[in-house]
């Protein structure tokens, strides 16, 4: 038997005889917890436990279960331990320390329980919720030993990606990740079938007894997560030191408010908000880190190498998105020098869980594809953008409209009647729907307020009515209109109904999102760039040709290229009746030199108020913000 394989009789006889387990396996799965809804396996079929892949399996365990034998010189009934006397491997939370129904964090090296803390989980799966933790061991005196929970096939310690499949015809059970090929060769010949329960299995891992949880001290969820927060900084702080440190409260961070003095005590407030926020988000990111990717090596049609992983998203906080930025490592491919390369998400595959990440060089280990680590790219750009609008916003007083200026701050100021002349014929735009009575009413009052709030539940038309009103600001005031949404999916939305009405739409993507594909991409500013007939633009396009033929250009016919592209594309944004971005993206370089009076923010109740603020200090008079519900 391997090295990584462990078993464990029954007292009495139960149908399966003696059970053998993969150090890595829990049957069906290892955890359930609400926060993370089951996803689709493209190769196991994961079943629900709870009403048995087999009446004849769950029976077994069943009884199995009950019968299982632990040392005879344990009694876990009783305890001598006094609440200052408690054995290391108790519980951090509620201090149960029955060594048969705790699990060790790998990560943190603390003892956690498999006791449910309310409605939210046991104790360990709490924890590794909130730590952001995935590897967890059994303890030495447990009845399935000191085993690390892992993947029999790959190695993988994610426990939430775990199940445990019972051989077909045979008295064993192993331990795979979702993400293992069913060609793996180590589970080709066991003829697995895979169910899936996705919590810590009580032939596994014990629940303790009633009058263990009698005994266990119990914490809010609120002290939960309060400890948690204080190990990030003191891992060996415990509740009392909890406690003690809520005495006296410190709190730093001044409320947002009403009403502000000036500028100045509007950024006071909001720069430390986003410093927190950026210091979190990195943070977050960073935990996401994943151990024993598995990768299959493709070529894109733009002639990319493409690494392809599995990439259950149903155990993190951070969900993948088109364009995100992911850094692969590798300690020592193929006996070479440890590797690492950076690419950027292309396809999701959405219920079956694979990624492909186009790579932003070349060369990459197409001979390895095992033993792989992942993590996030976390970048300070959004953060940056909002807080260079907070200051462009506290120095700059040209930045936006008075008016607008002084409602920010809450001040009270007079209301304001724009006088611009109204359409004669009709509201409607061209190849846009007809608008109703409410839409029409919307339409002529934003065009007449210096600032409008639309909102309205969904299937009313909203998109519609602010198609309409780009179009009717556009025309009448003969101005470039500025497009956002905090979302690109938002963006893509407005500037495809937007272009339909005939208007010269731009839509400006992050560098990084050039290559992902769009349902507008003949709007984007680099296709444009790249095929509308402008000048230089023939010889751009042959050394752009020439970049990707030949990987790369000379120093010189590099640095025309660069000034080749800026030309262009500060040509076609000037041409442009209505530049379409998300938020964070209108504090972009390539805006910096354009004004736009008039700006409408989709979703703006889904961006923060500095992320708002981004594309109104570019000059802001008459801005629209539209709710979505």
């Amino acid at each position: 038997m391997d090295s990584n394989v462990f078993s464990q009789n029954f007292a009495t006889q139960a149908p399966f005889g003696d059970l053998t387990l993969a150090d890595n396996a829990v049957a069906g799965g290892l955890l359930s917890f609400q926060e993370f809804p089951a996803s689709q396996d493209p190769y196991y079929e994961f079943n629900d436990f709870s009403q048995g892949i087999n009446a004849g399996f769950a029976d077994g365990i069943s009884t199995g279960v009950e019968q299982l034998r632990f040392d005879e010189g344990f009694d876990e009934a009783s305890s001598t331990h006094t609440p200052e006397q408690l054995p290391e491997w108790a519980c951090a939370y509620c201090g149960v320390h029955n060594p048969s129904c705790v699990v060790k964090c790998l990560h943190t090296g603390k003892w956690f329980c498999n006791a449910r803390m309310g409605s939210s989980g046991s104790c360990i799966v709490v924890h590794l919720v909130k730590s952001k933790c995935r590897e967890v061991q059994l303890h030495k005196d447990s009845p399935l030993g000191e085993a690390v929970l892992e993947c029999y096939a790959s190695g993988n310690k994610n426990v939430f990606s775990l199940g445990f499949v019972p051989v077909a015809g045979d008295n064993t059970v192993v331990l795979l990740a979702r993400d293992t090929p069913p060609n793996h060769p180590s589970t080709r010949d066991l003829g697995v079938d895979m169910s899936q329960d996705r919590q810590f299995v009580r032939w596994m891992v014990k629940v303790p007894s009633e009058e263990e949880r009698l005994r266990a001290r119990r914490l809010t969820p609120q002290q939960v997560a309060a400890l948690e927060e204080l190990w990030k900084a003191a891992p060996d702080a415990r509740l009392e030191d909890l406690e003690a440190g809520q005495e006296e409260p410190e709190n730093l961070l001044t409320p947002a408010v009403l009403r502000y003095e000036d500028a100045a005590q509007y950024q006071a407030v909001f720069k430390p908000l986003i410093k927190l926020e950026a210091d979190y988000d990195k943070g977050m990111k960073e935990a996401q880190r994943r151990e024993n990717i598995t990768v299959r090596w493709d070529v894109g049609l733009n002639k990319k190498k493409l690494a392809c992983f599995y990439f259950p998203q149903d155990d993190v906080e951070v969900k993948l998105m088109m364009g995100d930025e992911l850094r692969l490592k590798h300690r020592c491919p193929s006996g070479r020098p440890a590797w690492e390369g950076t690419g950027h998400v292309t396809i999701t595959g959405g219920s079956s869980e694979e990624v492909c990440l186009e790579m932003s060089k070349p060369e990459v280990p197409e001979d390895t594809t095992v033993g792989f680590s992942l993590e996030f790219v976390w970048k300070a750009t959004s953060f940056d953008r909002m807080s260079s609008s907070l200051k462009l916003f506290k120095d700059y007083s040209a930045s936006i409209s008075g008016y607008l200026f002084h409602i920010l701050l809450g001040h009270e100021v007079e209301p304001i009647t724009l006088r611009i002349p109204l359409p004669k014929a009709s509201f409607s735009a061209p190849n846009l729907p007809e608008l109703n009575h409410s839409q029409l009413h919307a339409v002529r009052s934003v065009l007449q307020q210096p600032l409008s709030l639309i909102q309205g539940p969904p299937g009313t038309g909203k998109t519609v009515t602010s198609a309409t009103i780009v179009y009717h600001l556009c025309t009448t005031a003969g101005s470039q209109v500025l497009v956002c949404a905090p979302s690109n999916v938002g963006v893509d939305q407005l500037a495809e109904k937007i272009a339909a009405t005939g208007l010269k739409v731009v839509r400006l993507c992050a560098k990084s999102r050039e290559a992902v594909a769009s349902p507008v991409e003949h709007l984007t500013l680099h296709h444009q760039v790249a095929h509308l007939n402008l000048p230089g633009g023939e010889l751009f396009r042959k050394l752009r040709q020439l970049k990707s033929e030949k990987g790369g250009l000379t120093s010189q016919d590099e640095r025309h290229f660069a000034q080749l592209r800026r030309s262009l594309e500060a040509e076609v944004l000037a041409h442009a009746d209505v530049v379409c971005s998300t938020c964070v993206g209108a504090g972009d370089a390539r805006l910096i030199a354009l004004r736009f009076q008039h700006v409408l923010v989709d979703e703006s109740t889904q961006a923060s108020e500095p992320e708002a603020l981004i594309p109104l200090v570019l000059g802001a008079k008459q801005p629209v913000a539209q709710l979505r519900e």
